[in-house]
């Protein structure tokens, strides 16, 4: 195993905690959540008391004023654990950074000290039944009258969705001026008009509560939009998706190493033909094969969050790094279901639902057709 020097002591600790508390509080009750469709509030409480939630977030707002490897230690150790259902990511590292780089004041006072805490759970809105990976598209609109602005529309495939009490939402504030008329909106899921679609079944994630979202009519405060003018939403967009991409190749990597172990402690016991199936030449050369990929993918991974860490992480870098990385979690989540056998196949065995947990990964955050176009764009 090559060493990560950007792990220190502290961060080992925290590491430690992170996964002491996963193994007593999540690991024991998710599969009870895959029939449920969701976690419980409680898990997202306890975690907000212990500093696990929102941990990069400044001290005045309940965080800890952590720079983003504590948040890398939390998504890695949720996707070690193949605990798909937890969306502290998420919440933490997508909405959080939202709302504390364009907030006003008075935004980041109402809601990052409740996202710090656990009480309030977030999401964001962006894709719509007609509109994913191309945000030009969305149709959703949000139309000034007087103080405040009327949000209509719909939004689909919401992680998140059926537990929120906050969502960022992304509409036109002008529907003829493309991207240009993109807004984002702070929309409490508390209020008249906003309604909360069923509960998605998925392939995958099952414990994780992806939701369909519907605006009719829903009046916004004004001051509940997110930046300081309207039409700044694809922007704002655009400069917080490399974080969103990081974070897809570091759950990428976990989940592949955590395969690995399973796979390996399962093809050492196994037996076919009177010999352990680690024993037979293609097993022991596809887990060699496998080894080399994680281990350059940890290098890769781990050079970005170096990168993203001095603030130099660009798009095309981010959008390599989503494509690869979830490519090669494909790869090995099939690789080490075939080395299982039938077991495999098994809802019981974790490789069997990290397997059907890895496919979205190809999918949201842009698709990796997407992260292709945006590298050969970038040439």
């Amino acid at each position: 195993m090559i060493a990560r020097p950007l792990f220190d002591a502290d961060l080992i600790g925290f590491r430690d905690s992170v996964r002491k508390f996963l193994e007593n509080e999540a690991a024991p009750f998710h599969r009870q959540w895959e029939k449920d469709g969701q976690v419980s509030r409680e898990l997202w409480e306890k975690a907000g008391e212990l500093g696990f939630l929102c941990p990069t977030l400044p001290e005045e707002f309940g965080g800890s004023g952590a720079d983003f490897r504590y948040s890398a230690v939390v998504i890695e150790e949720i996707a070690r654990q193949g605990l798909s259902g937890i969306g502290f990511p998420l919440h933490s590292d997508i909405v959080a950074p939202y709302i504390l780089a364009y907030g006003t004041a008075a935004q980041k006072e109402r809601y990052l000290p409740k996202m710090a805490s656990g009480e309030f759970i977030t999401a964001i809105a962006m894709t719509e039944p007609g509109a994913g990976s191309d945000l030009q598209g969305v149709k959703s609109t949000a139309i000034r009258k007087g103080d405040h602005y009327v949000l209509n529309g719909s939004k689909t495939f919401i992680t998140n969705g059926q537990m929120a009490d906050l969502v960022i939402v992304v509409a036109k504030t002008d529907p003829s001026a493309g991207a240009k008329g993109t807004s984002l909106f702070l929309v409490e899921s508390a209020w008249e008009g906003f309604e909360k679609g069923q509960n998605l079944e998925k392939v995958g994630m099952k414990a994780q509560d992806t939701s369909e979202l519907f605006f009719q009519d829903v009046m916004v405060p004004a001051e509940n939009l997110l930046g300081s003018a309207e039409g700044q939403g694809f922007f704002q967009l655009m400069q917080e998706l490399p974080q969103e991409r990081l974070q897809i190749g570091l759950s990428a990597l976990a989940a592949c190493e955590a395969a690995f172990e399973w796979t390996l402690n399962y093809v050492k016991e196994r037996k076919a033909f009177g010999k352990p199936v680690l024993h037979f030449q293609n097993t022991r050369f596809k887990l060699a094969e496998m080894k080399a990929e994680i281990t350059a993918g940890r290098c890769f991974v781990d050079r970005c969050l170096e990168l993203h860490l001095d603030k130099k992480l660009d798009i095309p870098t981010a959008a390599m790094l989503k494509q690869w990385s979830s490519d090669l979690q494909g790869r090995v989540m099939d690789e080490c279901v075939q080395l299982h056998g039938g077991y495999g196949y098994m809802w019981e065995y974790p490789i069997a639902r990290a397997w059907a947990d890895s496919r979205v990964q190809r999918i949201y955050a842009g698709t990796n057709e997407i992260m292709k176009e945006i590298v050969a764009r970038s040439l």
